[in-house]
């Protein structure tokens, strides 16, 4: 079994599309959480708090960009982010390109 690698990301939503958001995740799709299981994602929960979202998930597989490149070519997964996307935008400190931007892990306890 592969280590549990840890991940805590940050995006902002944008305060007039909150209510879709949390209602889009009310329901989530079945096919869209049957493709993050089969990326090796467990645990995955989304927060929200003044305007940010914060996901935190623990990833069990051996390689986190070929699942992400995985995920992203799912086409119900990307129906489900043409939903969600326009409901978010990157914090001011993302890279070009960047949309969750990953934290860094400064404490863990098992």
């Amino acid at each position: 079994m592969s280590k549990i690698q840890r991940y805590g990301q940050i995006i902002r939503v944008k305060p007039e599309m909150l209510e879709k958001y949390k209602a889009l995740h009310a329901n989530p799709w079945p096919e869209v959480n049957e493709m993050i299981k089969a990326c090796h994602i467990q645990n995955y929960s989304i927060y929200h708090r003044d305007g940010l979202l914060f996901a935190y998930m623990e990833y069990t597989g051996s390689d986190f960009a070929q699942d992400m490149a995985k995920m992203a070519a799912d086409p119900m997964t990307q129906k489900w982010w043409a939903e969600c996307d326009p409901c978010q935008m990157p914090i001011e400190t993302a890279l070009s390109g960047e949309w969750w931007v990953n934290m860094d892990e400064v404490y863990h306890l098992d």
